[in-house]
């Protein structure tokens, strides 16, 4: 049975495992993202791989990381939450641990997952939309990841959908991301409990009165209680991801959407406002298929089994 090590590296922790072929986690490891140097980044991620691979035999290391990885897969070129700036990473961990290593963006990591072992599976061409902080994206065609001409393909939380919008990190404003993310639903229910409290009251009760310190786990605590400001702010939300879903579908016609992310963990509280934003905008209506819109089944494991699963398939190349 061929095992591989996958690595999900983010900005507060590192996930490491060993994941065979069927993509079932046989081991884990996890451990704080260092504060330091981008060397001790590298350096617990080449020590927690190579006791893995110690214990357990493992033949190939996949590393998905939050950032832009070069074509090659072996540089992370920036990295927002990290102090990683054109990091060879790749050449770093087989220097460390004597095992071929590839380097993913942790969207496209997780998206091929849900693609090889999920909730796209039977699907040739999907979009695997991580929903959190910001919004990521995997974009798989013949069931090949389209990574671009710079590997940068996929940054999907980037494109402009509504010209002159919110300041978003990019240094651009309007992106999808500031509409259509976990952080956009706070700011929405944030906003709703300072200029009508009187709508918001159980939201304002689960944040101890104070409307900046709502969070996304009272807004879906208040939405499964039946809330009616809590649902409106989903149905906000689920606004704009349709309407970006339904761009995205016009340019790349998946069979498959999948919802992924922090957020989707919402399930039908967010699916359904999705599902109906998208249906309304979508284009040639009645004389196609729309696609499957569903929710991802790999949770918090999906970058770490998807980084694995390239790795080998990168070993068998």
């Amino acid at each position: 049975m061929a095992l591989a090590i996958g690595v999900d590296v983010g900005g507060t922790k590192i996930a490491a495992g060993v994941v065979d072929e069927w993509g079932k986690i046989v081991a884990q490891l996890r451990q704080p993202t260092p504060a330091g140097s981008s060397d001790e980044v590298a350096s617990t991620i080449a020590a927690m791989a190579q006791q893995l691979a110690d214990e357990h035999g493992a033949t190939s290391i996949g590393i998905g990381a939050a950032g832009f990885v070069d074509e090659d897969r072996a540089q992370v070129v920036f990295a927002p939450n990290l102090a990683w700036r054109n990091e060879p990473l790749k050449a770093r961990i087989e220097q460390a641990t004597g095992i071929p290593t590839v380097v993913e963006n942790d969207a496209n990591a997780a998206g091929w997952a849900e693609n090889r072992f999920g909730a796209a599976q039977d699907a040739r061409s999907a979009v695997v939309l991580t929903i959190g902080t910001g919004v990521g994206g995997a974009i798989i065609n013949n069931n090949q990841l389209v990574r671009g001409a710079n590997g940068f393909a996929g940054e999907l939380g980037h494109f402009i959908i509504r010209p002159g919008g919110r300041r978003c990190g990019c240094g651009l404003r309007g992106c999808w991301e500031r509409y259509g993310s976990g952080s956009a639903l706070v700011l929405e229910a944030r906003e709703l409990a300072s200029v009508a409290p009187h709508r918001a009251e159980r939201l304002l009760e689960l944040a101890g009165g104070n409307p900046l310190q709502v969070q996304g786990h009272h807004i879906s605590q208040a939405a499964r209680e039946g809330d009616p400001a809590a649902l409106d702010c989903f149905e906000t939300l689920g606004d704009w991801i349709g309407r970006g879903m339904a761009v995205i579908d016009a340019i790349l016609d998946p069979d498959v959407f999948v919802l992924a992310g922090g957020v989707a963990e919402a399930g039908d509280l967010l699916r359904e406002p999705v599902l109906k934003s998208f249906h309304k905008r979508l284009t040639a209506q009645g004389y196609r298929d729309a696609p499957h819109v569903r929710l991802a089944t790999l949770g918090n494991d999906a970058g770490l089994i998807g980084a694995a699963d390239l790795s080998r398939v990168a070993e068998t190349a």
